[in-house]
């Protein structure tokens, strides 16, 4: 039992749990931040359009939109541990599902399959984030939600880097200059190849999914989180909170903050490659992982200086400042020189040794959101998630819902990216950062007593 702002769980046990959180959160950023480099393999594999691969994120993230009322109601009805062994099962099955995609190279079942990893993922989703806000001083939730955060992105490093080791390998001779050459034939037998590739990552990622949610079965995790609400019996009754919780300002307002911040980060991260593969990089699906890693960084300033040095809603002021002037350099700088990565990271290469592509100073700034992103999602939480009371998990969940950000604004940045040209669409992140600044100064104070 966690009750709030203490936890009763103490020592050994106190530990375990929160390093199965930390591992979930891990699973979170592993599966979330394949679609980057998913969306250029589905692209050949099922010879799609910039816009229709960018189907990937709308299938995967309109499940939270769709999933998360619900996986509340099964919370309520399970307890926290078995809700959290039902969305690792699920998730095991929506990677499952890959394999006869695979086969079959329709993308459709793909995306089915996406949809069912995104519905997991919400159950895992809407039981972790209340845990992490309420189990120890508000004041300093965003520090733990950093924490987890960098458990979340270092995944999010590590996972396209795999998946372009082991399926996006030797992508040259899939180039649409070399496959216009063949007959319709050797075409198919060429894609069917590529296609192939990912049925034993994926029969992996099941594998350990399901495991893990065997390991979390037997666990000390506590399987209830004990926050004031009211006891309603069932998802109609559940849902009927919806319009009172939707008239406290502070947390709407704060839906729609999670909902752009999403859409936004899904742009630094994922469609990134779009925006890499649009400029003829060779390494464009690996770039989600320089994101990723300034995700990281962002974190760590995160628990250095939350809340001693600045809090919650400074932090995330401070960001969407950031957010505003790395867009901004991302549609103004230059797409063919690399000056500016070069002079802060080319010393890795020179003195090191290392292999570090040196990315245009355009792409360089769309990196740099990962960083202006981090530390968002933590801030974003305690800030619409307080003094709910018998809110609290409604709340979350809406909050969950307004991951559907994720859905919709990259689709729409690739279809206007077609239009007139990847950089040029990157506009679109001025405004919502400037919408976040508002929130950050003084839309999560709206409808509080004294604005506390």
């Amino acid at each position: 039992m966690v009750n709030d702002n203490t936890s009763t769980t103490s020592g050994r046990n106190y530990i375990i749990s929160i390093s199965i959180i930390g591992v979930l959160y891990f699973i979170f950023g592993f599966v979330t931040w394949l679609n980057g480099s998913l969306m250029v393999f589905f692209k050949t594999a099922c010879e799609l359009t910039p816009f229709e691969a960018s189907l990937v994120v709308l299938a995967f993230y309109i499940a939270y939109f769709v999933m998360a009322l619900p996986s509340s109601f099964v919370l309520k009805k399970t307890g926290y541990k078995n809700g959290v062994f039902i969305g690792l099962l699920i998730m095991a099955v929506g990677a499952l599902i890959f394999i006869p995609a695979a086969y079959s190279r329709m993308f459709g079942v793909f995306l089915a399959g996406l949809f069912i990893l995104g519905t997991g993922l919400a159950l895992l989703q809407t039981a972790t984030n209340p845990f992490i806000t309420i189990i120890g001083p508000r004041e300093s939730a965003a520090k733990r939600m950093a924490i987890m955060g960098i458990c979340n992105k270092m995944a999010g490093v590590i996972s396209p880097l795999i998946l372009t080791a082991l399926i996006l390998h030797g992508m040259e001779n899939f180039s649409e200059s070399n496959l216009e050459k063949l007959t319709i034939d050797q075409k198919d037998l060429l894609l069917n190849e590529l296609s192939l590739r990912i049925v034993i990552p994926y029969a992996a990622l099941a594998l350990l999914l399901a495991l893990f949610g065997v390991l979390v079965k037997f666990s000390s995790l506590p399987n209830e989180i004990d926050i004031e609400e009211d006891d309603h019996e069932t998802l109609k009754g559940f849902i009927r909170q919806i319009p009172a919780a939707i008239k406290i300002p502070h947390l709407l307002l704060g839906i729609i903050t999670i909902f752009v911040y999403v859409g936004v980060e899904v742009m630094a991260g994922d469609s990134l490659t779009q925006f890499g593969k649009s400029l003829q990089l060779p390494y464009a699906p690996k770039l989600t992982a320089f994101t990723m890693a300034f995700m990281v960084f962002g974190y760590t300033l995160g628990i250095i200086l939350i809340p001693k040095v600045i809090s919650q809603s400074k932090a995330l002021l401070f960001s969407a400042i950031l957010g505003v002037l790395f867009a901004f350099g991302a549609v103004y700088t230059s797409t063919t020189n690399n000056s500016l990565f070069s002079s802060i990271f080319g010393w890795l290469n020179k003195i090191l040794g290392f292999n570090i592509p040196l990315i245009p100073n355009a792409v360089f700034f769309v990196t740099l959101l990962g960083w202006a992103n981090a530390l968002m999602w933590p801030a974003i939480w305690p800030l619409a998630l307080n003094k709910l009371g018998k809110y609290t998990k409604i709340g979350s969940a809406l909050l969950i819902m307004g991951i559907a950000g994720g859905a919709l604004i990259p689709p729409t940045y690739a279809k206007v990216g077609q239009s007139i040209g990847f950089q040029n669409a990157l506009w679109m992140m001025v405004p919502i950062y400037i919408f976040i600044i508002y929130y950050a100064i003084s839309g999560h104070k709206a409808g509080l007593k004294n604005g506390s």
